[in-house]
């Protein structure tokens, strides 16, 4: 990995879950680490439950749209966190991967999108953990 690790967060169509974990990472490390997310089949647009979850907390992802998984954007990625695209997600040699099973919040309403919200902020502080360790 370079001084700033990148990480590519990626779900099938990149509006719920791999923006959500996007948006905590970037809020959670700030410019310390490169953050990526994209879809193999990506929608139309951002869950509305999750830009409204997200915003419940501070975080506003209204920016951002979901982006097709590129071969490029995967291979120059340090980690890669998997959120239930299966076989569409493509392995590259050398990298990090980690595949979070986690409730898809596609067609939810806000009350089942919140604790998907907050098991995703408990994995991003257990990654960001080890990609920034705390040095003395």
């Amino acid at each position: 990995m370079s001084d700033r690790p990148s990480v590519l967060f990626v779900c099938v169509h990149n509006a719920g879950r791999s923006q959500m974990a996007a948006g905590w990472l970037r809020h959670l490390a700030g410019d310390a680490v490169e953050v990526r997310s994209a879809g193999s089949a990506p929608a139309d647009q951002i869950n509305p439950a999750a830009v409204e979850a997200m915003r419940e907390v501070g975080i506003d992802i209204t920016g951002q749209t979901p982006k097709l998984l590129e071969y490029e954007t995967a291979q120059g990625s340090d980690v890669i966190i998997t959120m239930g695209c299966g076989d569409a997600c493509p392995v590259f040699p050398g990298k990090r991967y980690e595949d979070w099973k986690l409730d898809d919040p596609a067609g939810q309403g806000i009350a089942a999108v919140r604790p998907i919200r907050d098991e995703i902020r408990s994995r991003v502080e257990a990654l960001l953990g080890d990609l920034l360790p705390v040095t003395d």
